[in-house]
């Protein structure tokens, strides 16, 4: 009985390896392309290199001065899982600000890619005694624009 048991254990854990890679390949989450998140902003990731790292263009919807809005250079990493972290950095080129964004690429079951992000965003201030107002943060999802 001990060995029908283990036999059966066997099984059942090849079965599941053997399931995994199929549906992993199915959900692996590609950061290059074109994203638009919950403000309208958009962004283009070009391709993602073998070490990870990619640049692109932020154009954004939310700005303080909206007239002033152009879009901006980003530079990161991703690492190379099926549902990879990532990190970049926006240089705005309407404002002395740097944001730097984390997040994670998710694919649900339908193949829906969404990335989950919190960002910090460097604002200049004029003097060290404004430090405490030169810091915001947020959260943003971005979903993949189809084109």
């Amino acid at each position: 009985a001990a060995d029908t048991m283990q036999v059966a254990a066997v099984l059942v854990a090849l079965a599941l390896a053997l399931a995994v890679p199929s549906s992993s390949a199915e959900r692996k989450c590609i950061l290059t392309g074109t994203w638009v998140n919950d403000f309208g902003s958009n962004m283009t990731i070009n391709a993602v290199n073998d070490k990870g790292e990619f640049s692109g263009t932020y154009n954004t919807s939310v700005a303080d001065n909206p007239n002033d809005i152009r879009g901006s250079p980003l530079q990161g990493f991703q690492h190379s899982r099926e549902q990879p972290t990532f990190g970049f950095t926006v240089k705005w080129n309407f404002s002395e600000s740097t944001s730097v964004f984390v997040g994670q690429c998710f694919v649900d079951k339908h193949g829906q890619e969404t990335l989950k992000t919190v960002w910090l965003m460097r604002l200049r201030v004029n003097n060290i005694h404004d430090n405490w107002q030169a810091t915001r943060i947020g959260t943003n999802t971005f979903t993949r624009v189809k084109g």
